[in-house]
């Protein structure tokens, strides 16, 4: 049972470490798949560090169309390739008999350029069909699997909301990027789903994509610029808007996810301890159970150091067996849940880290040799004459 407690508390810790890892290698290749030289702006302010309000559910309207064509201007911003606009809902699209509960995606021209996303039939809307609402739409990968199956979905009419809509493009297969799902998204033009689907003039959020990550933070500056001017800000503590580039989104979930891990593993300490207290129990127990067998050794010239040697080293023994199959079992556990998620197609990384298994070893055997110290004084300390009478 000591053994067992020191199994599960070590396990645990490898789990949360290797867990941890995967899941921040998961987060972050969601975010560099779409590049480093790609710029967030979000509605609402927040300090240098925190999540801007829109991320914690509030609904911002600060940000619109028009606040994205003005980023795009290379006379206002220079060094961007393009910029893309969004607003998202869910609704079922509808074809014949078939309909699908679909996340659709309001977005502007520049999306494909943007996103580095891909068309397999057809044709992606362009400004013009953008700018005169054009009721028309791309499918995605899954979406169009889905409504379609064998049949050509380029041409044939789809009806979203009551609203029927032409279908000019198909994207390529994709998977989820940036923790959402794009194969089962269909897109619009942005102002056709802010206008019929919506009801909104405001946008959800703006992607900018620069012509190199070095120009980001020029980038960010400008555009902070010139939303500003257009907001009719002037005390930039003011700003009803949130700039940021991946990197700094890394670094964030990067803090977020390494507090967690340490916390998770804090947590998993408790079995520690429990296990730790085992151990001085069992000692205890074995220390009663051979009182006789060490007073025969002190008889025969065993010193106290001696004795107090030899029940530390039985307990660091069980405390390194149980580290050993800790680690052995958290390992492969780490590892069923790594093949799992790559079965599940996500890009999960199986990590041991070297320092996870050296905490777990080095956390049993103090825990050994902290709870082992006691039942090893008193075995020392026990007077030969009285040990060898004790029945």
């Amino acid at each position: 049972m000591t053994i067992l407690g020191l199994i599960i508390g070590i396990g645990a810790i490898i789990i949360i470490f290797s867990v941890g890892s995967g899941a921040q290698s998961l987060i972050l290749n969601q975010i560099s798949g779409l590049g480093t030289n790609l710029i967030g702006v979000l509605p609402g302010s927040s300090d240098e560090n925190g999540p801007p309000a829109s991320v914690m559910g509030i609904t911002v309207t600060t940000l619109t169309y028009e606040d994205a064509m003005a980023i795009a201007q290379e006379k206002n911003v220079p060094h961007v390739l393009a910029v893309a606009a969004y607003v998202s809902g869910v609704e079922t699209a509808t074809w014949q008999n078939q309909s699908v509960a679909a996340n659709f995606s309001g977005t502007t021209a520049n999306y494909p350029d943007v996103e580095n996303a891909k068309i397999e039939k057809g044709h992606f809307f362009t400004e013009a069909e953008e700018r005169a609402m054009e009721r028309v739409t791309v499918l995605g990968f899954q979406t169009a699997e889905d409504l379609f199956g064998g049949t050509d979905p380029i041409g044939q009419k789809i009806k979203i909301k009551r609203e029927s809509f032409n279908v000019i493009g198909v994207m390529e297969k994709r998977g989820t990027v940036f923790f959402q799902n794009q194969d089962d998204l269909l897109f619009i033009p942005l102002k056709t789903a802010q206008k019929l689907l919506l009801g909104i003039n405001h946008v959800s959020y703006v992607r900018v994509k620069t012509t190199d990550s070095s120009y980001n933070k020029e980038v960010i500056e400008n555009t902070s610029r010139v939303l500003r001017e257009r907001h009719n800000i002037t005390n930039p503590e003011n700003d009803d808007f949130s700039v940021r580039d991946l990197q700094q989104a890394i670094d964030t979930l990067k803090q977020l996810t390494d507090a967690l891990k340490f916390f998770l593993a804090a947590v998993a300490s408790v079995s520690l301890l429990v296990g730790g207290i085992g151990i001085m129990n069992i000692m205890l127990v074995t220390v009663s159970e051979r009182i006789r067998e060490i007073g025969l050794r002190k008889a025969v010239g065993a010193t106290n150091k001696r004795i107090l040697s030899q029940f530390i080293a039985e307990t660091l023994t069980i405390a390194f067996i149980g580290g050993f199959f800790g680690i052995f079992g958290g390992s492969l556990v780490s590892g069923l849940i790594a093949i799992i998620a790559n079965y599940l197609d996500y890009k999960w990384a199986f990590i041991i880290s070297p320092f996870s298994i050296l905490l777990g070893f080095g956390v049993s055997l103090l825990i050994g040799l902290i709870f082992g110290v006691y039942p090893a004084v008193r075995a020392s300390k026990l007077d030969p004459i009285e040990a060898l009478r004790n029945e």
